[in-house]
């Protein structure tokens, strides 16, 4: 533990890598290098680590943060053979403006991540979800998303992600609640 503090402090992210090719192996990585690579290439990009003269695909599997002040304090990395397919979380990112929106309706997101199967150059880190036909009474699902060669969308076809419902639906919904308290 006073090794990963000692780490830390000389701006070091104490982690661990498993996976294809390598045996749980400690390992420590700048803390600027990663934070840049999280915020350049996302969550589900491919970070190559060399480690004693070998390098590694790998994954961000886990990271650990500080509860309060978020601060990432471990890392999980998963080295993964690139002509294998892997499942990972993808956000769903809503994009445009619903007309059943502008009409009154109001608009509830009930999905905000898919799992997709893909190999690790082909992960996508979010799906763009186009609104911009829904009307009220409209919804979109799994199976209404745009099918691509570079991945699958393992998430069951059935699943919705979002709808637009009419307004009065939703104020009744309000109304109800302190009732039911």
């Amino acid at each position: 533990r006073a090794n990963r503090n000692k780490l830390r402090h000389e701006g070091q992210i104490p982690g661990i890598i498993n996976g294809y090719q390598i045996e749980s192996t400690p390992i420590s990585v700048a803390t600027s290098a990663f934070k840049r690579i999280l915020k350049d290439e996302g969550l589900n990009a491919v970070v190559r680590v060399s480690i004693e003269g070998k390098e590694y695909n790998t994954l961000i599997h886990q990271i650990t943060t500080e509860t309060f002040t978020k601060e990432i304090n471990h890392i999980e990395l998963l080295s993964v053979n690139m002509s294998e397919e892997t499942e990972v979380e993808a956000e769903i990112v809503l994009v445009g403006e619903a007309p059943g929106v502008k009409l009154g309706g109001a608009l509830t997101q009930n999905l905000y991540s898919v799992i997709v199967s893909a190999t690790p150059d082909k992960l996508p880190e979010k799906i763009e979800v186009d609104i911009s036909k829904l009307s009220i009474g409209q919804s979109i699902t799994v199976a209404d998303l745009e099918i691509t060669a570079d991945f699958t969308i393992v998430t069951d076809d059935a699943e919705q992600i979002c709808a637009i419902s009419e307004a009065r639906a939703a104020e009744e919904t309000v109304e109800e609640a302190p009732a039911a308290e």
